[in-house]
């Protein structure tokens, strides 16, 4: 029996947080007792699956990510656009052959959720969580005209983390790269290969906080 693959997590804690209007980026804003970001880094660290965490974050905030574990935190810059912070996290990696990539600004992802979509990854070496559409969605032509209505019974609303195969991940933005495409979601550059993507069905409290009014909501998920 072949071992089981070693998985790294990516934390991406780089981004600026400018429609919060602080000097204060979103992910290090406080949410409970805690930093916002420091509630994914603890269940990454806690979930006994990880063998290591790179963190993506400015050299400014690294101090706040301390915890007595014997997995070994990294850091690295963030970049530009999503898929430049995930290559620099990329090259920080040393001990996983998948990686497990996830949005600090995702406080509450659940340990169960955390587990299958590793679990899938490993089986079809890239896995996402994901959630069914609510709304009706519209694609629309480029003067904001209807031009037709999806049914949203096959859409899903992809989240994080998304588990990858680290060869595959690579293989994936190096395609990117050389087809100058901006990818919003880490397992775009998967299907950019060719290569399937399993969703998984995640909870929908594992919202991103982007404005204000989401960390308000997510104030008071915790004292619900």
């Amino acid at each position: 029996m072949s071992p089981t693959p070693l998985i790294s997590a990516i934390l991406l804690a780089g981004g600026k947080g400018t429609r919060f209007k602080s000097t204060i980026p979103k992910q290090f804003l406080p949410l409970g007792s805690k930093l916002l970001a420091l509630h994914s880094f603890e269940l990454l660290i806690q979930s006994n699956l990880i063998t290591e965490i790179i963190i993506v974050c400015e050299e400014l905030y690294r101090p706040l990510f301390t915890s007595k574990t014997n997995l070994k935190i990294g850091f690295a810059n963030p970049g530009v656009r999503r898929q430049d912070s995930v290559s620099s996290g990329l090259a920080q990696v040393t001990k996983g052959s998948f990686v497990c990539i996830h949005d600090a600004a995702r406080p509450f992802l659940q340990l169960e959720d955390l587990k299958e979509v590793i679990e899938q990854a490993l089986i079809h070496k890239a896995a996402a969580l994901a959630m069914p559409a609510k709304n009706t969605i519209k694609e629309i032509d480029s003067t904001g005209f209807v031009r037709q209505t999806l049914n949203r019974e096959t859409l899903r609303e992809t989240l994080t983390p998304q588990v990858i195969a680290l060869d595959l991940l690579k293989k994936g933005l190096l395609e990117a790269e050389k087809k100058k495409i901006d990818i919003t979601d880490d397992v775009s550059a998967i299907e950019l290969i060719g290569h399937t993507v399993k969703l998984v069905s995640g909870k929908s409290s594992n919202i991103k906080i982007t404005s204000p009014e989401d960390l308000e909501l997510a104030r008071s998920f915790l004292h619900a």
